[in-house]
């Protein structure tokens, strides 16, 4: 298994919210050649693009984090572009790395993928017992394929590629545009724009009951680095906390902390998505030693500071 100490890393959506926490824990651990390329210079979705971001940075170890992601919003409105992206850039970049001969491929899943109904805590093993939600299935199977080209790329070519199945991330740099965000900095949003304008409700999508499982993102970026540094076998492995709550827990809990004392108004016309989200985090723990360090109340805080000055920053800017 390689060590990400002197190796040339390739982050694809390195400058994004997750891969930017990523790069910071590579730096962090004394990596000096890191390579974390924009959309607007190499185009994954272009495979002659993507030839020639391998060309140019010839990289021992590639973690793949780009993709085209959103919430039950943009999920629903872009199903098309959601599936074909996300399954062109991982199908095309893991080619690549195999015919570059790279070391190493750590390919990002999501838990989207699992079956819309499983067993909770989801495990790794039952993967395959069903469809996903439908809101969210064209991402999430488009994600899924990672996991079948990194086995049978093991298997046919000896080719060193591990699927990581990271849980819904919250925290600082995360998005905050209603149009295309998750669940948390949607709400975070919600709350300070209705401070804001002095409105006296917020109004929130499905009935609250649907349970949730979150992981600050520094967490998982710290999973993936010791995942890309201690794992090295074909079988997935969930990366989370290991906790679920219910989402109208989670509003009550983000309007205390926000400061927002209106009324909650749940618009169950909308979907909620899938009933329950909670992975059994065992076998990353086994396997390279991972656990969530961050609670969640803390994490939440640091993500409302940190849009909060975002939003002054913002403001500054605007004047």
């Amino acid at each position: 298994m390689p060590t990400t100490r002197d190796k040339g890393i390739l982050v694809t959506g390195g400058a994004g919210f997750l891969g930017s926490h990523v790069v910071e824990k590579l730096e962090r651990r004394g990596c000096s050649e890191i390579h974390a390329p924009r959309s607007r210079d190499y185009d994954l979705r272009d495979n002659a693009a993507v030839i020639r971001l391998f060309e140019d940075t010839r990289p021992h170890i590639i973690i793949h984090l780009a993709g085209i992601v959103g919430g039950i919003v943009a999920n629903r409105a872009k199903p098309g572009q959601f599936f074909y992206d996300n399954l062109v850039m991982g199908a095309q970049v893991m080619e690549q790395a195999r015919l570059f001969k790279v070391q190493k491929f750590v390919a990002i899943g999501t838990i989207c993928a699992y079956p819309r109904l499983t067993s909770v805590p989801f495990r790794e093993d039952n993967l395959w017992d069903g469809y996903p939600e439908d809101t969210n299935a064209p991402y999430g199977l488009a994600k899924k394929m990672l996991l079948v080209q990194a086995q049978a790329y093991r298997q046919q070519y000896g080719f060193n590629a591990i699927y990581l199945l990271p849980v819904n991330l919250y925290g600082p740099r995360d998005n905050f545009d209603p149009a295309s965000s998750h669940v948390i900095p949607a709400l975070i949003k919600k709350c300070f724009d209705a401070i804001d304008n002095q409105e006296d409700e917020i109004i929130v999508w499905g009935d609250g009951s649907p349970t949730r499982e979150f992981l600050y993102v520094e967490d998982c970026a710290q999973a993936i680095v010791m995942a890309t540094e201690g794992y090295d076998k074909p079988d997935p492995v969930n990366i989370g906390a290991g906790f679920e709550i219910s989402i109208k827990d989670l509003v009550h809990l983000i309007a205390g902390l926000t400061g927002f004392k209106g009324r909650i108004t749940w618009d169950t016309s909308k979907p909620g998505g899938q009933p329950r989200r909670c992975l059994d985090v065992s076998r990353a723990e086994r396997e390279f030693g991972f656990r969530a360090r961050t609670g969640f109340e803390e994490g939440l805080r640091q993500t409302i500071q940190w849009y909060r000055r975002h939003r002054r920053k913002q403001g500054r800017d605007n004047v």
